[in-house]
């Protein structure tokens, strides 16, 4: 398997002496390692192949060897390993193993440590300091092989009646605890695989600049001496010179292996590897990211699937993304992106997010910034505007509930279009951005989906929803599905193209409008025309959109990334209400993605039709994404329907939809009704919860940006000038 000769072993030995200055052992490295003078530490259970993948990087590397188990604990012990546990017995033995470890010292060594190191937490606290700790994450049914072929039937640990996977299932937090990076290993991945896997995980972790971010309208024939990391886009949101933020180098691609290993997963344990993949663990640790994850989808989730897949009819699956604390697929990302964005914050200042809602990203951005907590929750703020009327009078209630902290949500009299734009003035006039921090210490920042923190979790419900269909063996790996999604900003849309870039096989993205109908229009024509085009009120009120933020990435991401393409023509948009693609650039346009869009009367249609037949309610959005698919989808894959809201949210139209009569004026009767009404999903507990407490009274502003401008200094003053 491509072990060491004898050779490099005598090679190995000459560069790697014993210190007489220690009891145990001190290893030097006289060779230069990747890392410096610190050690790579391989961890991970018994079975996981640690001493062969170790000799293998270690031959790679030119560096120095060390085998715990061979080098350490049978050099101290005088003994073999096997005869020093059946002597003293397992939990003695964990504690004479710990210490022997904690004796032990190493410099620019490949260190592999035993399965039961890391169940010593001093040793292991004592050995972290010396390198970087790379778990070798093996699926157990592999290891439970290789145990078998080696005859173990049982390791350190391990009582009677317990068996090997249970063992391996307890042992799993420990390693979880302590690693530094993880290397993913495919089921039936080789030794040689994981050494490959192992060399990689140890570039990318030295070269934290090569995870960089860049503008959609930056200019990549010069390069900056600038670098923007993720902990820098995450707290900026807005790139200075207008654009979005995006990956300099794209986005991991993942092997099928791999993602099969993720299939067996929870969607927190799904999440977790994902965003590692895509997080660089100096912006934020394994261990951090692993509890901001396993808090942001918890019990706040009524489905302990988080985002289940449902079959619908015929060849169409609905991904329900309703299941969070407000009913919106919004959830996904905004009950992490908060904790993520106050770990990324710099101690010195305020931060106060503005966000620009359509309906459901208000309340989801109030409820994830109301779970942090101490000096997080005090030092930021968030201020939500949205359309008086271009909201249903539940989302409203939603969004008006949270009155208490830094938090406030305010109506004004125009369209969601005016509220992002003013938003996106704010942002670019120094003078303001001035003025807040000169006065008042305090930042501005976003939480809508133009802010990376904020898309990028969208991803992992996308993945997830392929991995839960092969998973219940509607598919196979490899084989293609479309998904199709009610887009207005496109930030959803772009996440599945995302997603497809890591390696899930989506055949096409499909884009559902409303009668509004923007980006349909442009995938078509590849005009986006924004001249004399009102923004008309819908049932689908969270994608009644003109200016789609996120299809700036779209278009950065279809061009091959040409920055000045995407400048000129937002540039373009913004003064003339109206640009064009180049005609090569819409042909690659119409290869990613598909669109097309609903009119009321067949939103509402759907919604009667898919209950008759199958019991099952949609709501506004998911009818419009379902009507879409009916006519763009060809049949010969599954399609998955991205069910955006919960259909309590939108209880006049589903009341209309189905021809329900005497409809109660009071939101909470409404909720009520149809609960008693649906059985298919059940009515959304928390949100019910938020409704019956909400208030009524909320500030309405008048369309005009001075004034908003206004409920901004007025938000960081109740917010950061009060009286402790």
């Amino acid at each position: 398997m491509g072990l060491l000769t004898a050779g490099h072993l005598a090679l190995r030995a000459v560069r790697c002496y014993l210190s007489p200055f220690s009891k145990s052992g001190s290893w030097l490295s006289t060779k230069a390692s990747p890392l410096g003078d610190k050690n790579i530490l391989l961890m991970g259970p018994p079975g996981a192949g640690k001493t062969t993948v170790g000799r293998i990087v270690a031959h790679r590397l030119g560096l120095p060897v060390i085998d715990v188990d061979d080098n350490v604990l049978e050099t101290t012990w005088k003994m073999p390993v096997a005869a020093k546990l059946a002597a003293i017995g397992g939990e003695r033995f964990l504690e004479e193993e710990g210490q022997a470890l904690c004796n032990f010292s190493a410099s620019g060594c490949v260190v592999s440590l035993t399965g039961s190191n890391p169940l010593h937490a001093e040793a292991m606290q004592h050995v972290k300091q010396t390198g970087l700790v790379i778990y070798l994450d093996v699926d157990s049914e592999d290891i439970i092989q290789r145990l078998a072929m080696m005859k173990v039937n049982r390791i350190v640990g391990q009582e009677a009646g317990v068996s090997m996977k249970d063992i391996l299932h307890y042992r799993k937090q420990f390693y979880e605890k302590w690693l530094d990076v993880r290397v993913l290993c495919g089921r039936g991945d080789t030794v040689e695989d994981v050494a490959e896997k192992v060399l990689k995980a140890v570039e990318r972790y030295q070269n934290h600049a090569g995870e960089t971010y860049v503008s959609t309208r930056s200019d990549n024939a010069g390069s900056s001496s600038q670098k923007t990391y993720f902990s820098d886009v995450v707290v900026e949101g807005l790139a200075t010179d207008g654009g979005l933020y995006v990956p300099k180098n794209g986005f991991p691609k993942i092997d099928a292996r791999e993602w099969l290993r993720l299939a067996d997963m929870s969607y927190p344990e799904q999440a977790l590897v994902l965003l590692e993949k895509c997080i660089h663990p100096l912006d934020v640790s394994a261990l951090d990211l692993r509890q901001m994850i396993f808090k942001a989808y918890g019990s706040n989730f009524s489905s302990e699937a988080v985002a289940p897949v449902k079959h619908l009819i015929h060849n169409q699956y609905v991904l329900e993304l309703f299941h969070g604390p407000t009913a919106s697929f919004k959830d996904l990302a905004l009950q992490l992106m908060p904790q993520l964005f106050a770990y990324c914050l710099p101690q010195m200042c305020n931060y106060l997010i503005l966000v620009a809602t359509s309906g459901d990203t208000g309340s989801a951005v109030l409820s994830g910034f109301s779970r942090l907590s101490g000096t997080d929750r005090q030092r930021t703020g968030v201020l939500v505007f949205f359309p008086e009327e271009g909201v249903s009078e539940i989302q409203k209630l939603q969004m008006t509930n949270y009155k208490q902290g830094n938090a406030r949500a305010v109506s004004v009299l125009s369209d969601f279009d005016f509220c992002q734009r003013s938003i996106k003035m704010m942002f670019g006039e120094s003078g303001l951005i001035g003025h807040l921090a000169v006065e008042y210490g305090t930042v501005l920042s976003t939480a809508n989906s133009i802010n990376w923190a904020r898309l990028l979790p969208q991803v992992v419900y996308h993945s997830s929803a392929y991995l839960n269909l092969c998973r219940d063996g509607v598919i196979k790996f490899g084989e293609p599905v479309d998904v199709c999604i009610p887009t207005g900003n496109f930030g959803n849309a772009m996440s599945a193209v995302y997603a497809k870039q890591m390696g899930i096989p989506i055949r096409k993205v499909i884009c559902a409008s409303n009668h509004n109908r923007i980006i349909a229009d442009f995938i078509t024509t590849g005009e986006y025309d924004l001249r004399g085009r009102p923004l008309m009120l819908s049932h689908s009120p969270a994608i009644d959109i003109l200016k789609s933020s996120n299809l700036e990435r779209f278009i950065y991401h279809v061009s091959g990334g040409d920055g000045h393409l995407v400048k000129d023509l937002f540039t373009r948009l913004d003064r003339q209400q109206y640009f064009q693609v180049p005609e090569p650039l819409f042909g690659r346009i119409q290869q990613e993605v598909l669109a097309g869009w609903c009119s009321e009367d067949d939103c509402l249609a759907a919604i009667q039709s898919v209950h008759t037949r199958t019991g099952y309610v949609m709501d506004t959005h998911t009818a419009v994404a379902k009507v879409v698919a009916d006519r763009l989808q060809d049949g010969s894959c599954p399609v998955v329907l991205c069910s955006t809201a919960h259909y309590g949210k939108f209880a006049p139209a589903v009341f209309k939809a189905l021809q329900i009569q005497n409809i109660p004026e009071d939101p909470v009767e409404q909720l009520k009704k149809l609960r008693s009404t649906a059985s298919r999903p059940e009515m959304h507990r928390h949100m019910m919860t938020c409704v019956q407490e909400s208030g009524r009274k909320h500030t309405v502003c008048r369309a005009d940006y001075s004034v908003l401008v206004e409920e901004v200094e007025n938000m960081v003053q109740d917010s950061f000038l009060k009286v402790m």
